[in-house]
């Protein structure tokens, strides 16, 4: 029998703490409409000191279970797409998968910039398919402040914080994630980058003195470049799914600027209101602006029952992808009750409490397999 992976939960977390375009002006040489009619940008939300990539991504993950109605305990995968992952390892997944108490689930990350939620949700459907797993969390989520150079006006006004994810099930229901399309191109590494913090370039005086462990990029070929690509891959995208352009009942492409989005719309010849655009509220959140988007078109009403959604995004690599999604879950949900809310609480608080058990229990071991040695 073939098998479906379908979207049945998703959740959205961003940070408090919101940083607008006249605050921007107050700290590098630009303005608030300045930023605003070059990006489309008019705030974007940024980390409390105590907020990781591993912390946001479990907050999403946690409505998600809840829309979905499953247990940490069922999930048989976590993938977490990021490009600023809290360690270079252990992997942020580990962590979130500790958070949840998510015990038999496997865990790792996936780098692939802002493409990489789309990356990471075409593998687990393809995982899903050939029926190695029956459920996973695809989780994008951005700590970008940490590695945004606030004095670059060319590139601080652009990113912000935040995570987003979704629950895919197996189902034997015709639908969920139709076709996917992945592409890269790493003659164009260096047009986005993070130069330094890796095996080439280990941080020392001179890399952080020289603000190579900060984003570079140049701007005006990546837009080249993302308007090339987002066309080019939504149409593969829906031409495998065997659908045509007026199938597509709603667009939500990677929020980086309200100009390539523009651009890319009129290329593909669909219009305003089949394109979903949050960017104006949080700025480019790279692997995390995908499944946010998703999120804030479900809530506002963007999403029925049988529409088919394109996701579509590029990033570094340079890496490009896209999905056709036929939504099968009635919207809008049902409300969770309050004693579901409070067993999910008491769950959460019970992984806390084993996680801690679990590290004593190793120290433990350790310190009772260690032979003694007389002097």
């Amino acid at each position: 029998m073939k098998r479906y992976a379908h979207i049945i939960g998703w959740g959205k977390y961003v940070p408090s703490k919101v940083l607008t375009n006249d605050d921007l002006a107050g700290m590098v040489d630009t303005s608030g409409e300045w930023i605003r009619t070059r990006t489309g940008i008019v705030e974007r939300r940024i980390a409390a000191p105590k907020e990781t990539t591993a912390t946001m991504a479990a907050r999403a993950a946690r409505d998600a279970l809840q829309v979905a109605d499953i247990d940490p305990f069922s999930l048989d995968l976590i993938i977490v797409a990021t490009a600023t992952p809290d360690h270079l390892f252990p992997a942020t997944a580990c962590l979130v998968q500790d958070a949840l108490g998510a015990w038999r689930a496997a865990a790792f990350d996936l780098s692939a910039g802002c493409s990489g939620f789309i990356y990471a949700l075409g593998l687990a459907s393809h995982l899903i398919a050939a029926n190695a797993y029956q459920s996973v969390l695809v989780i994008g989520a951005e700590t970008l402040s940490r590695i945004t150079d606030w004095g670059d006006r060319s590139t601080c006004v652009l990113f912000g914080d935040g995570a987003g994810a979704v629950v895919l099930q197996a189902s034997d229901v015709p639908g969920g994630v139709v076709s996917t399309v992945l592409g890269a191109d790493g003659s164009g590494a260096e047009l986005l980058i993070q130069p330094a913090g890796g095996s080439r370039l280990p941080a020392s005086n001179q890399t952080v003195a020289e603000g190579l462990h900060y984003i570079h990029m140049n701007g005006p070929e990546i837009f080249r470049f993302a308007v090339r690509v987002m066309d080019k891959a939504t149409r593969e995208a829906i031409e495998k799914a065997a659908l045509t352009l007026e199938d597509i009942n709603l667009l939500i492409p990677h929020q980086a600027n309200n100009r390539i989005i523009q651009t890319a719309a009129r290329s593909l010849r669909l219009p305003q209101e089949k394109v979903f655009v949050n960017l104006d509220r949080y700025g480019n959140t790279s692997a995390a602006s995908i499944p946010i988007a998703l999120c804030e078109a479900i809530e506002g009403g963007r999403v029925k029952r049988g529409d088919h959604l394109v996701l579509v995004g590029f990033g570094a690599g340079l890496t490009w992808a896209a999905t056709v999604v036929n939504w099968a879950v009635p919207l809008p949900m049902p409300p969770v009750s309050r004693w579901r809310m409070a067993l999910r609480w008491l769950r959460y608080r019970g992984a806390a409490i084993e996680s801690f058990l679990r590290r004593w229990w190793r120290r433990l071991e350790a310190i009772v397999k260690v032979p003694f040695k007389s002097k």
